[in-house]
């Protein structure tokens, strides 16, 4: 049987993502929201979608292969941040090096 007499009865209801949260990490967060500060890992997931527009629109191999490290870069700094690491960070750390020397190398012109 619904009650029609509740307070809230008819709106629709309202969560709260900070109720895991403990008051005084709640009062931090809010202070630091309302002054235009956002938590790393936001900025960086911000990065990483503008880095996908922008590897949506080019075409060009040498400038994906560019985006493409940067992304991954980022997103190792994420899973840093985030506490967990699914692959190695050293196999990580060689296919941003080798996507860079890749880019690299379709940048420089050959010499004849």
């Amino acid at each position: 049987m619904i009650s029609k007499n509740l307070p809230s009865s008819g709106k629709p209801l309202e969560f709260d993502d900070g109720v895991l949260v403990p008051e005084e990490v709640r009062v931090v967060n809010r202070i630091l929201k309302n002054a235009g500060f956002v938590p790393p890992a936001v900025e960086q997931l911000r990065a990483l979608r503008r880095l996908q527009d922008e590897l949506d629109r080019v075409s060009g191999p040498t400038t994906r292969c560019q985006i493409q490290a940067r992304m991954l870069s980022l997103d190792m700094a994420l899973e840093s941040l985030r506490g967990c690491c699914c692959v190695s960070h050293e196999y990580r750390r060689r296919i941003a090096e080798r996507l860079s020397e890749r880019a690299q190398s379709r940048a420089e012109p050959d010499a004849f």
